[in-house]
């Protein structure tokens, strides 16, 4: 029957995306194996011994990884797919709701009741895998902060946030579905449009202090440096935060949120921990060393200030938007085809929104799916290259390549990738990349 072919047409797709992926993965492994020696243009800045680390957890990482994909998106999913789970789940989810006293002829209840009932499984799912990374991969590699009640107490919290978020805006988005009339996909692209601007506002100041604590930068020389380096680009900034993200991870990172006339710079406290952050004294010894001085921090805040400046986070936005909207007229084309649902295990004429939804933006379009992540890949690591100009142009050469440099040796970053892997999983160019770049804009603007 039709509805066979496009069960089994489900399946090769998905078995065919991992296998590319996967391929992928093998060879970056195959890199990791054969690349023993530090690259020449690093030869000053890394330890044959650090080389050898970031060696060696690189290639972990992607051994999990690969393990985790076959058995979560290729074993698991498969059975899923071909047993119908998904039409099971929302079966069980017409059950529970009826038990909780609310109608299972309303699709909007069953709708609410299958988001927690499938992010419930979700979570099943991926426990083993999360507490292997965490407590056995990261913890090897001696990146690993959290103690097991605070990694608990953490999946807790980001259920519940979870529910509460993606509960209403299930909720309405079945409603838009079925109330919105012909052009339907309009109304579901404008209130997709308004909820992330929404998400985008709210979460950096509401939902991300309930897992990190964030505290103003103390008053001094760094501080002094970074408002004025906002100031001289007329960057709106209104406060500078260190978040305590060592209590998590030895990870470093830096960035800026907020929309419109209020921006917010984060600096998390693992890049700044030889400045005043914690006494010698209190040092570990792996913390020793790390982190950036005044000018790379600088360095690194005006990279990230270059993609306001040359507003990479409003095209990042509309290109995004502009994906969505064609997405969404792809599930108003195809969302009332029968035979998608009786693929996945629904008897016929039952088409409930969110399994389309699923079914449609996750499967069949899938190729594309791929094409636009490809397409998006690409056009980050041109801006990831021209805010590193932006940042030359602003006289911080040196100083980005060597915080680069301390980022990639303190994440245990790894400087060699296989260019394929790289190209299609990377949205940031590799470390060398980045470092040739700068030299070649730094010649360039000598010369000029």
């Amino acid at each position: 029957m039709e509805y066979d072919i496009i069960t089994y047409t489900l399946i090769i797709i998905l078995f065919l995306e991992n296998l590319w992926e996967n391929y992928l993965v093998f060879r970056q492994i195959k890199v990791f194996r054969k690349s023993t020696k530090v690259p020449n243009e690093l030869k000053d800045v890394m330890k044959d011994e650090t080389f050898d680390k970031a060696r060696i957890y690189g290639l972990d990482k992607e051994c999990f990884q690969l393990f985790r994909s076959i058995i979560l998106d290729l074993i698991i999913l498969t059975i899923e797919i071909y047993f119908g789970f998904i039409a099971y789940l929302w079966q069980k989810s017409k059950d529970y709701t009826a038990l909780m006293g609310l109608s299972s002829d309303n699709e909007i209840h069953v709708s609410c009741t299958f988001i927690i009932v499938t992010n419930f499984l979700t979570i099943i799912k991926e426990m083993p895998f999360k507490l292997y990374k965490t407590f056995s991969l990261e913890e090897r590699h001696g990146f690993n902060k959290q103690t097991l009640k605070f990694f608990i107490w953490d999946q807790i919290k980001a259920f519940i946030i979870g529910q509460v978020i993606f509960i209403p805006i299930a909720a309405a988005i079945v409603f838009i579905v079925k109330l919105g009339g012909p052009y339907f996909f309009l109304w579901l692209w404008i209130f997709t449009g308004i909820v992330v601007f929404l998400l985008l506002t709210i979460y950096p100041s509401v939902i991300a202090p309930l897992f990190d604590k964030y505290r103003p930068l103390d008053d001094g020389p760094l501080r002094e440096a970074i408002e004025k380096l906002a100031a001289s680009l007329k960057f709106p900034l209104t406060k500078i935060y260190v978040v305590e993200g060592s209590k998590r991870s030895a990870h470093s990172n830096a960035y800026f949120y907020g929309l419109f006339g209020s921006k917010r710079i984060v600096l998390f406290d693992t890049l700044l921990i030889n400045k005043g952050m914690k006494d010698d004294s209190e040092l570990k010894e792996d913390e020793k060393g790390r982190g950036c001085t005044d000018d790379e921090v600088l360095a690194v805040l005006a990279h990230e200030l270059g993609h306001w400046k040359l507003g990479h986070v409003t095209k990042n936005i509309v290109v995004m938007q502009i994906h969505l909207l064609l997405m969404f007229a792809a599930f108003q084309y195809l969302f009332e085809y029968d035979e998608f649902y009786q693929a996945v295990g629904f008897p016929k004429g039952e088409r409930p929104v969110l399994v389309g939804l699923l079914l449609i933006l996750s499967y069949v379009l899938g190729a594309y799916n791929a094409i636009i992540s490809f397409a998006m890949t690409v056009l980050s690591r041109r801006f990831e290259y021209q805010a590193d100009d932006f940042a030359n142009q602003l006289g911080f050469s040196d100083e980005l390549g060597g915080a680069l440099i301390k980022l990639n040796i303190d994440n245990l970053g790894f400087p060699v990738y296989d260019w394929m892997y790289s190209a299609w999983n990377h949205s940031h160019p590799t470390l060398l990349q980045r470092l040739n770049r700068l030299k070649e804009n730094k010649k360039e603007k000598k010369s000029n």
